[in-house]
């Protein structure tokens, strides 16, 4: 696996905000589904990729 890249400020709200609904969730039960908040976070992590990648670039 890559290294994690490092988040911007906003990205940090979201991967923070996702995870705070997934504790959410939990709280429900462990059958609950979280698969859509799991790709969310994978989503701004794999866009902070890029960007950091597209900045070597430059």
């Amino acid at each position: 696996m890559a290294s994690d890249p490092k988040l911007t400020a906003g990205e940090t709200a979201q991967v923070a905000w996702y995870v705070a609904r997934m504790a959410k969730r939990s709280i429900a039960g462990e059958t609950v589904y979280q698969g859509d908040l799991e790709r969310k976070v994978e989503r701004v992590i794999d866009k902070a990729r890029k960007r950091e990648e597209n900045a070597k670039r430059k």
